[in-house]
C-alpha cells in the first residue's frame, strides 16, 4: 500500500498540470461543491476548523484543511475509535483467542453481573448495560476499572434489545483483549493496526495522543428548543446520555486523551482515518481473514430498531453497515452511498466510512461541539452526501 499522499490542490502545484491518477477519477465539480459545504460553515462560525480526505485505491488521494486547521492538526475523533477495537478484535477471531459467543465472565469475572453477555453482544450494543459509567480516577488503571466493573448491572438481558453503549461495552472489550493478549489494549492496538498500516497521525492514548496538536474542541450554536425536537422526533425532550458536549469537551485535557477510551478516545488527523478505511476495503497485508472481514463490513448482526432514530440499527460485528432501506443518511453515510457502505462516525460531527461499490473512503473531523444537534446531523448527511457524489459508482 502507497503512503498518504497530501493533495490538498485538484491540479499539479508546480505545473499547473491537471490531475493524473487515481485523484483524476474525482469529479473536481463535486470536489468543490463538497468543499464550498464545509465552507460555508465556517463562515457561519460553525466549524471553527475542519479537515477532510478522499482514499481511493489504497491510498489517500485528496485532503483539505478549512478553518484554523493544518496538514499538522489532530483531532479527538470520539467513536471513530470503535473501529480500531473493532479491527483489533477481528484478527483475535482469526486466531481463535476470541470467539463471537466468548462470555464476558469468562474473561472478565469481575463484572459478576453480565450473565449470559457475550462478545458479539459487546460489539452490536446489545450487551444491555449501555449507561455504565467509568470516569476518572477509576480509568486510569486496569484495578481502577475493575472496582468499577464490580458495580455495573445490567438494565436489561443481554439481547433483548439495541441501545447505544458510548463507552461501556468498549471497555470490556478492551479488558478481553488484555486477558488473551496479556498486554495492555493500546500497546495492541497500537502493535497490531497503528504500526503495521502506518497509521503516523492516529494514536490510542498514551504520550502520543496526550501531546500531539489537536484541535481545541469548542461549543458552538443553541441547543434545540422544546418545539424544534417535538417536530423532529415527535417529542420535546431527548435524552443524549453521557455524550454531552460537556464530556465531550473533557478531552481538551492530555490527561484524558492520555487514558485511550477505547470506546471514544482517539486522536487522528482525517488522512489516518481514511487509510484505515482503506485497508479495510483491501486488506493488502493480509491482517484479516476474508470470513472475519466480511462479519465486521459487510454482515449484519443486529437488526434491532436503533431507539432514537426508529429504523433498524444495522449493526455489523463493530460498525455500521448503510443498508439497502433508504436510510443511510441517518446512520451517518449520507444520501447516496451504495447499500454494502461501511463505517463509524463519532460524536461532534466526525464521519468515517468506506464504499466497496466505488473503492472510496471518506473520513472528515472537526472541533466543533455542536450544541444543536439536529443541525449537526443534518450537516453530517450533506457532507457525507456531498462525499460519495466525486466519486460515483461506475454504470
Amino acid at each position: 500500500m502507497a503512503t498518504v499522499r497530501d493533495m490538498t490542490s485538484d491540479a499539479n502545484p508546480s505545473t499547473g498540470e491537471a490531475p493524473t491518477g487515481p485523484v483524476a477519477r474525482l469529479d473536481p465539480d463535486m470536489l468543490t461543491g463538497l468543499h464550498e459545504r464545509i465552507q460555508r460553515e465556517v463562515d457561519a462560525g460553525r466549524l471553527p476548523t475542519a479537515q477532510l480526505a478522499i482514499g481511493l485505491d489504497g491510498d489517500v488521494v485528496h485532503t483539505r484543511d478549512f478553518g484554523s486547521s493544518t496538514p499538522g492538526t489532530h483531532y479527538s475523533v470520539f467513536s471513530v475509535t470503535k473501529a480500531l477495537m473493532a479491527a483489533t478484535v477481528w484478527q483475535l477471531l482469526d486466531e481463535r483467542t476470541l470467539e463471537v459467543g466468548t462470555e464476558v465472565r469468562e474473561l472478565v469475572p469481575s463484572f459478576a453481573a453480565a450473565e449470559g453477555v457475550t462478545l458479539r453482544h459487546l460489539l452490536t450494543h446489545t450487551g444491555g448495560f449501555p449507561y455504565a459509567p467509568l470516569g476518572p480516577p477509576r480509568w486510569n488503571t486496569r484495578e481502577g476499572r475493575h472496582e468499577q466493573f464490580a458495580r455495573w448491572r445490567l438494565q436489561y438481558p443481554p439481547g433483548e434489545r439495541f441501545e447505544y453503549h458510548a463507552t461501556s461495552a468498549h471497555w470490556v472489550i478492551a479488558e478481553m483483549v488484555e486477558v488473551v493478549e496479556g498486554r495492555d489494549y493500546r500497546d495492541v492496538v497500537r502493535e497490531r493496526l497503528l504500526e503495521p498500516l502506518g497509521l503516523d497521525g492516529m494514536h490510542l492514548g498514551g504520550a502520543d495522543a496526550a501531546d500531539a496538536e489537536v484541535a481545541e474542541l469548542v461549543t458552538v450554536g443553541e441547543a434545540p428548543g422544546p418545539a424544534e425536537l417535538q417536530e423532529v422526533f415527535g417529542t420535546s425532550e431527548v435524552d443524549l446520555g453521557e455524550v454531552t458536549p460537556e464530556v465531550l469537551l473533557a478531552f481538551n485535557s492530555p490527561d484524558v486523551r492520555r487514558v485511550g477510551v477505547p470506546g471514544g478516545g482517539a486522536v487522528s488527523d482525517a488522512a489516518s482515518i481514511a487509510l484505515l478505511y482503506q485497508h479495510l476495503l483491501h486488506d493488502p497485508l493480509g491482517l484479516w481473514s476474508p470470513e472475519v472481514l466480511a462479519a465486521g463490513t459487510a454482515e449484519v448482526y443486529c437488526d434491532l430498531v436503533d431507539p432514537l432514530r426508529g429504523i433498524p440499527a444495522n449493526r455489523t460485528l463493530g460498525l455500521v453497515l448503510a443498508g439497502d432501506d433508504g436510510h443511510s443518511a441517518l446512520r451517518g453515510m449520507g444520501h447516496r452511498v451504495s447499500p454494502r457502505a461501511f463505517g463509524h462516525n463519532g460524536a461532534a460531527g466526525q464521519i468515517a466510512w468506506a464504499d466497496p461499490e466505488t473503492g472510496m473512503s471518506f473520513a472528515f473531523c472537526t472541533s466543533a461541539v455542536e450544541r444543536d444537534f439536529i443541525h449537526e446531523a443534518r450537516r453530517t448527511a450533506a457532507i457525507a452526501t456531498r462525499a460519495s457524489e466525486v466519486l460515483p459508482p461506475a454504470n
